[in-house]
Formats: structure tokens, sequence, C-alpha cells
């Protein structure tokens, strides 16, 4: 139980904490750990962003400690200001409900997690809850009374995120103005009902995590403490997780599991290494060696960060779907031979019965913006049928399918089949 902290440092996931040389000797006690990190119901799906604060958690669990997901049903009706211009979109009672049954989903899949309203099953089986239990009785006056008592107004608004919304155009509301005090009301009850004594976070919450840090001390005179990852960013300088298609979604339905193996594959290979840390449970000598080969074997790494990250979300069934597709349509091999794995468009068989342009195909299955720079990318050479080139006068039928589907390609990257109805 000891080697939490090492392996959190070891593969880049430490950031900072709040109080080290005894945070390093709770984790070494011999005792389970009970550490959380709370996550935002704010869309039925956790993207790429969140896999930092998800694998902590993982990690923690394997190092035999228990990991607690909190999913904001309460928090989730205010709005977090950390590392945001502006008021968030207030949503609806149910569409928060179905938020959260869809990250509980995909929480579950990375690590083992009791029943809801079954108590573990063993000291390190982990629990999601939602603070929607806690937060929403609450008495206002009786609140104030016992909480509010205990934080400074001077306090909150040094905090960075609170002074970066007060000078923006929008301002700060005073209901995200409230979400500190709520989140730190979180670990005071986490630390009460469940013997939670770390909160883990990005870094843009080590204000919240420091205020219920205090609020643990004040109200039961005894130690919390925090840990926050660093802010993940691209070699490049991107921001993690972003694409030209969007945010890349663990859920299936969002991002497929074909895209998302292309989008791991597809990153830098300078972050190859890096990633291969924090997004893979793959062992650092293994990782190690990846990181030695050079020029164009560095793809053999990147297809080992691809494989690893895609199984661990989708399972190992749908990763290895995604990397034969991958390499039947990248390694020379017959592109029709990975094409099942590719996102899927349908058409109907009566349009291409009578001949439909190619430019109208690759713009309505999302491979083009528009029809005009479908007929760019032509001119170019950058679409093709099944690895042949696609003129920009070029005219669909039946007689271009193959078991009864289209494989375009627009680009070196994005690809759909074409699947007539």
């Amino acid at each position: 139980m000891s080697g939490f902290l090492e392996t959190l440092r070891a593969r880049g996931f430490i950031a900072d904490t709040t109080d080290d040389e005894r945070l390093a000797a709770l984790f070494a006690s011999g005792r389970p750990v009970t550490a959380y990190i709370g996550f935002d119901p704010s869309a039925s799906s956790l993207h790429v962003g969140s896999l930092v604060q998800i694998m902590a958690l993982v990690h923690l669990q394997r190092a035999g400690h228990r990991p607690l997901a909190v999913v904001g049903g309460g928090t989730g009706r205010v709005g977090d200001p950390s590392g945001k211009s502006e008021l968030r979109k207030v949503l609806a009672t149910d569409e928060i409900a179905a938020n959260l049954d869809g990250l509980r989903a995909q929480l579950s899949r990375f690590f083992d997690v009791a029943p809801a309203g079954v108590a573990p099953s063993s000291a390190n089986q982990g629990l999601i809850v939602d603070n929607a239990d806690w937060l929403l009785g609450l008495d206002y006056v009786d609140f104030l009374r016992d909480i509010g008592r205990f934080f400074s107004v001077n306090r909150m608004l040094a905090a960075e995120s609170v002074k970066l919304r007060l000078e923006s155009e929008s301002g700060l509301s005073f209901l995200e103005f409230n979400y500190s005090i709520l989140q730190a009301y979180d670990f005071l009850v986490l630390f009460q009902r469940y013997g939670c004594q770390v909160q883990m976070g990005g870094r843009d919450q080590w204000g919240n995590i420091v205020a219920g840090i205090d609020l643990v001390r004040r109200v039961e005179g005894k130690p919390a403490y925090g840990i926050t990852t660093p802010l993940i960013t691209t070699a490049s300088g991107g921001k993690m997780g972003k694409t030209e298609a969007g945010a890349v979604w663990l859920d299936a339905a969002r991002t497929s599991p074909y895209d998302y193996y292309q989008f791991w594959i597809n990153s830098d290979d300078r972050d190859a290494g890096r990633f291969l840390r924090l997004f893979t449970l793959l062992p650092l000598a293994e990782i190690e060696a990846l990181e030695k080969l050079e020029g164009a074997a560095i793809r053999a790494a990147k297809e080992s960060l691809a494989f690893a990250a895609t199984a661990l979300n989708h399972g190992e069934d749908e990763a290895a779907r995604a990397r034969d597709a991958a390499r039947a349509l990248f390694g020379g091999g017959d592109a029709d031979a990975g094409g099942s794995a590719v996102p899927a468009w349908s058409l109907a068989r009566s349009v291409l019965d009578g001949g439909v342009p190619a430019v109208a195909v690759f713009h309505d299955c999302g491979l083009c913006e528009s029809r005009g720079a479908a007929r760019r990318m032509a001119r170019q050479g950058g679409l093709y049928a099944f690895d042949v080139r696609v003129e920009e006068d070029r005219v669909f039928t039946t007689d271009d399918l193959r078991h009864g589907a289209l494989l375009l390609r627009a680009g070196k990257k994005k690809h759909r089949r074409i699947e007539v109805e």
C-alpha cells in the first residue's frame, strides 16, 4: 500500500500536495486510505480530459486503497467557476439525472465499484456517491450558521478562479461564488461518512481542495490532505482531448471505439511516452523501452498506447477491432478487412441506383464540412474510396460497392464506412 504516491510521481500525475511528508506516512501506514475525486455531470459522458482523474483512482485501487467518485448531482446545479470564462448553462433536473447515469456507467468500467446501495465487499472496493444526497436537503439558514461561519470572504476572493471571473466581462454570480463552500462541505461529509482523508483533483481545484481540508480541520479537529494533478497539454501546446471534430468522449455513441483508437495513435510522437505513463497500465520498464524507439518505429509505441487506452475504456475486443482496422487501412493490407470497425453512415440504395456525386457523399457523411471543401480536397488528391483516389467529378453507383458498402477516406486520418440500406 505504500507505493501509491511513488506510482503517481513516476507516471507524472502529481502537480502539488498539501503536506507531502504526512501524506506519504498516511499511505505507508498499512491501512487502506479512502480518497475522492468529484466529477461534474454537465454532459452524459466524460471525455478524455477526465482521464487523468479516472486513472488516479485506478492506481489508488490497484495500490490497495479505496477510490470514491463523487458525481455532482448537487454541485452540478451550481457549476464550478474554476477555469470557466462565463456562467455555465443551468441544466434541468431530468437532464442532470440522465447525465449521472452515464457517468456512473463509465466510471464503473475503470475500477471495481460496489453496486448502488450495497456496502463494499472489500477494503478497497470503490464507491460512487451523489452529493445531491446530502446537499439538496440542507436548510439554508442552518447551513450558513453551522458551515458558512468557517469561511472568510477575503480568502475566497483571493482564489485565482474567483479573481479571474471578477475581472472578466461576465463577472461572477453569487450562485457560483458558493461553489467552493459546497465542495468543501462535500469533503467534510465524506470524511464523516466514509473516513475519506484525501481529495484529488486538477490543479485548478487547489483552492477548493484547501477549503475542504480547512473545514475538516475546523469541524472535526483532524487532518485531511490534497493532491492535484497537472494540466495536460499536447507537445504542440494544444488542450488535451480536443480535435478538429471536437471533444473525444468516453461514450462509444459519441466517439466510436475506432475514432477513440485513432485519437491516441494520431497523437504527437513527442507525447507517446508521457501518455503511455498517464493513460495506460503498462509497466514502466516496458514504457521506457518503447520510448527508445525512433523514426518509423515510434508507431509501435503509439500503437501500444492506442490499444491499451482503448482497451481500458471499451474493452480488449473493441480495441483489437480498432487496431485491426487501422492496420488494414494504413498498413498496406486489404482495406476491406478493417472496414467494419470504422464509423458508419447509411445511404439509401435508391440513391446509388441513380448515381450520386462523390463530393456529396463525402460531405453528407461528415468527412468534409461542405461540398466545396470536398471538391478542393479531391483536386488536391485527398479523397479516397477503398484507397483509390477519388476525382472531383466522380459519381458513386452500386457498382462501387464491396460487400454492400463503401469505405471512404478524407486526408490521412478520417474514415467512414458507407452502408447501403
